[in-house]
């Protein structure tokens, strides 16, 4: 086949202006660090490279929602420790109110203290984050969580009972925070103790104790019970029923001597004292005597302001410091319960971020191997294609001088 002058010259020009094309994508790859310029470079790895940028921008989105739910519940953690600090306090206050020899001024600045204490135990009830958020508002994070109510005794909740959640990874959330009621107005059914407490009307100097479970499967302790006195006015002397009855049927009076041990359902609890006619106790789950630490704590401080002038009114502070102390140690229990599994929740967040760390990695040296270049090989295999290049040139220029003429003359 013949080949002309102008083909000759159009396919030299071709062959160096396409190694002139490959030396300048080289330069951009050795430049830029990077194997795929373009998805023509190549398509199936730049389809890969798309899915794993993806991966690695998801990656780094659960990192950040990984580091704010940490921080929550580190938030949440020490206002819990911090609440548990005061309860303890609160404690030592009820056991310190039980001494005989205290007066009613005594009691009254205790009371003052209990009061002081509550109030903290509102502030870390309305406590804030960083971005000025209730951390016990459920999903209405912008509003108030507790207020004291007009009549003095209790709190109020002014937010929702949704549980905020965030989003770990493809397949886990975890719960970053807890309502108001689950904390402050809540108790763990499976850490409480049932709660004995006396009438309010009560007149007598009648006592109860603080309850013990003799049987903690009897199916009857999930009743409230209640124990009334009546007192026969022909001759004093004082009986008992108490309700509900095993069977369903009326209860039968019980004569009533003075301290008594009683057994409801698989509980016992020890009446003492004098009662008066119509004086009646309850004995039931702790669920069912009221669970708000709120209005535990003003009843208490107002209990501890009565004067203690007749035996009934010391009879009613007694009831009034076991009950309340029941509730308290209820709340307490409740609270080291909620610790405990926000505690479970930081350790589920820390496991998380550990292991996608190393997902993160991984991904990240994928993407790597998979777009970067070697920049040795790469350098080496640029000044190769340059020489062939350059020799090529030289060898055309060379070529191109040559006529038959030339050679004839030589």
């Amino acid at each position: 086949m013949r080949i002309s002058s102008s083909q000759y010259f159009s396919m030299n020009v071709q062959t160096m202006s396409d190694q002139q094309a490959t030396l300048a994508s080289m330069y951009q790859q050795i430049s830029s660090g990077t194997r795929l310029l373009t998805a023509s470079d190549d398509p199936l790895g730049a389809a890969q490279a798309v899915q794993l940028s993806m991966k690695g921008a998801a990656l780094t989105q659960y990192a950040t929602n990984q580091g704010a739910a940490l921080s929550s519940l580190q938030q949440e953690d020490s206002t819990l420790s911090s609440v548990n600090s005061v309860m303890q306090s609160i404690q030592t206050q009820v056991v310190r109110a039980g001494d005989a020899s205290l007066n009613d001024a005594d009691r009254t600045s205790i009371a003052n203290t209990i009061k002081g204490y509550r109030d903290q135990l509102m502030s870390l009830a309305n406590t804030t984050d960083g971005s000025g958020n209730y951390i016990f508002s459920g999903f209405k994070t912008g509003a108030v969580p507790f207020t004291n109510n007009a009549s003095g005794i209790g709190a109020t909740y002014s937010g929702d009972l949704g549980q905020r959640q965030v989003q770990l990874s493809d397949s886990r959330t975890v719960n970053v925070g807890d309502t108001g009621p689950a904390i402050f107005q809540s108790i763990s059914p499976a850490q409480s103790d049932p709660v004995a407490a006396a009438g309010s009307g009560n007149q007598g100097s009648g006592t109860i104790s603080t309850v013990s479970v003799t049987d903690p499967s009897n199916a009857g302790n999930a009743n409230v019970y209640t124990i009334a006195f009546a007192v026969s006015p022909s001759d004093g002397s004082t009986t008992y029923t108490v309700t509900p009855t095993d069977d369903g049927s009326p209860p039968t009076p019980v004569a009533y001597t003075g301290k008594t041990a009683i057994t409801v359902g698989g509980e016992q609890v020890t009446l003492d004292g004098a009662p008066a006619d119509g004086d009646s106790f309850t004995v039931g789950p702790a669920a069912s005597a009221g669970t708000d630490i709120f209005t535990t704590l003003d009843n208490l401080v107002s209990a501890l302001k009565q004067p203690t002038d007749s035996a009934g009114q010391k009879a009613a502070l007694t009831n009034a410091l076991s009950t309340a102390s029941t509730k308290i140690g209820n709340t307490f229990n409740n609270v080291l319960a909620a610790q405990a599994t926000v505690g479970g929740r930081e350790q589920e967040v820390t496991a998380t971020q550990s292991a996608m760390q190393t997902t993160t990695a991984q991904n990240a040296s994928d993407l790597s191997n998979l777009t970067s270049i070697d920049l040795v090989s790469s350098i080496s295999q640029y000044e190769l294609t340059q020489n062939a290049l350059q020799g090529a040139q030289m060898a055309f220029s060379q070529i191109q001088k040559m006529s038959l003429f030339d050679y004839i003359g030589s």
